[in-house]
């Protein structure tokens, strides 16, 4: 099993990766390969992959974490290039629109415009449950249990009717992958919250976390919040190795180095394959 991040907001120094505020990672298992959300851009993406000298055709399935453009902007440069009819995974609620206020403008911040848009290119697999994508690959279904602190911003909201209320991030998910001696957790941006998602991926899949990877939604967190976290993650006995990026940030990037130690926390810049 390989995973490769693919965008991420930073590269490697003197890499011939591009890098822009957005995710995606390429899961190579199996014989098949799975790419996890698309970042912002097609033009960043498409880059990336010819730089990794992945061959479109070759992708066998896709899952989108969230429906934010940072995550979904670069699926519509793929759609012309990958095979017709591979699955697209992601959560039931994933096409409704989604918006930021900022100063009083609202912005739609979702880039899907609505499956039927997809539909003639992309087989959809919406579920709120977790689903196999490919052997040792899962879903973990719509995150539903959130008795600790979400990742989420007072900007983003839903309409419902002619209301806007606070979005409740239904579409957020993230991938398992069953690693051998445990799980390696892999992270789109964690809006449900990282401690929510670890809690649902133990009680569902009933085993050990060995790994976590991926957007953590700690930028910006209260020093407490972040306190819990480091707290939590500390008391996992088997967790080997936490490759943070995206919407973790550096303050919390800095305060896992210093607790939990650089054999444990490693940046994850696209390009980085992670050790597994």
């Amino acid at each position: 099993m390989k995973v490769t991040c693919v965008v991420d907001n930073a590269v490697q120094r003197s890499s011939p990766f591009w890098g822009e505020h957005g995710l995606a990672f390429l899961i190579e298992a199996e014989g098949c390969r799975v790419l996890f959300d698309t970042g912002q851009s097609g033009t960043v993406l498409l880059h990336n992959l010819e730089m990794l000298n992945v061959n479109l055709t070759t992708i066998d399935a896709l899952a989108i974490s969230h429906d934010h453009y940072d995550h979904t902007g670069g699926l519509p440069g793929l759609l012309d290039q990958v095979r017709t009819g591979i699955p697209l995974y992601a959560n039931l609620d994933l096409f409704r629109e989604r918006y930021s206020r900022r100063e009083g403008e609202l912005q739609r911040i979702s880039a899907l415009q609505s499956g039927k848009d997809l539909t003639t290119r992309l087989a959809l697999e919406l579920s709120q449950t977790p689903q196999e994508i490919i052997p040792n690959l899962w879903t973990t279904g719509e995150i539903v249990e959130r008795l600790e602190p979400e990742g989420r911003s007072a900007h983003h909201f839903i309409r419902e009717g002619d209301v806007l209320v606070p979005d409740p991030y239904k579409d957020d998910l993230a991938l398992v992958l069953e690693v051998g001696e445990g799980l390696l957790l892999l992270c789109g941006c964690c809006h449900a919250g990282l401690l929510n998602t670890l809690a649902h991926v133990q009680r569902t899949f009933g085993e050990p976390i060995v790994g976590i990877a991926g957007g953590l939604h700690l930028t910006g967190v209260s020093d407490d919040e972040l306190q819990h976290v480091v707290d939590v993650l500390s008391s996992m006995p088997v967790l080997k190795r936490v490759y943070p990026n995206h919407c973790t940030g550096e303050v919390a990037f800095i305060t896992l180095t210093q607790r939990l130690g650089a054999q444990v926390i490693r940046p994850c810049p696209a390009g980085t394959v992670l050790e597994i």
